[in-house]
């Protein structure tokens, strides 16, 4: 709590016109403007997106390193296997999840399978008509 805090803390208002709302914020910052505050705290939470988006879809639970450098450079190589993925993905037809190609190459990684009749072997093996989102037990 602010009480607890042993640096002084400063209460920072702004009034948001674009959503008509007053936002209140709580910074050690005394230099800076209301409105910069506001700004920082919006591009805070663009960060927060950013890296929840990594962690849906990057697969990264860890960082190996803890310089700038490592942690940027898996960050890169994430980014590239998830477009590479895309990519292999919107050539051989959307049938499948993003999440369906990843398990197939990450099940398959060592397999000397073509990657294309890797994947088309999966696609049949969930028909069009086939409902995935509730598979009924008895009509197997």
């Amino acid at each position: 709590s602010i009480t607890d805090c042993p640096a002084p803390l400063r209460r920072v208002s702004f009034y948001d016109i674009e959503r008509n709302r007053k936002l209140v914020f709580i910074t050690n910052n005394f230099d800076l403007p209301p409105l910069c505050i506001a700004q920082l705290y919006r591009k805070r939470w663009q960060v927060e997106l950013f890296f929840k988006w990594i962690k849906q879809h990057l697969r990264i639970t860890a960082f190996w390193g803890n310089s700038d450098n490592a942690v940027r450079t898996q960050i890169w190589i994430a980014v590239a296997v998830y477009v590479l993925v895309a990519i292999l993905r919107h050539r051989l037809g959307p049938q499948l999840s993003m999440a369906d190609v990843f398990q197939a190459l990450s099940v398959n990684a060592f397999e000397n399978t073509p990657i294309n009749t890797l994947l088309s072997q999966m696609s049949r093996a969930f028909p069009e008509t086939c409902d995935r989102k509730q598979l009924r037990l008895f009509d197997l």
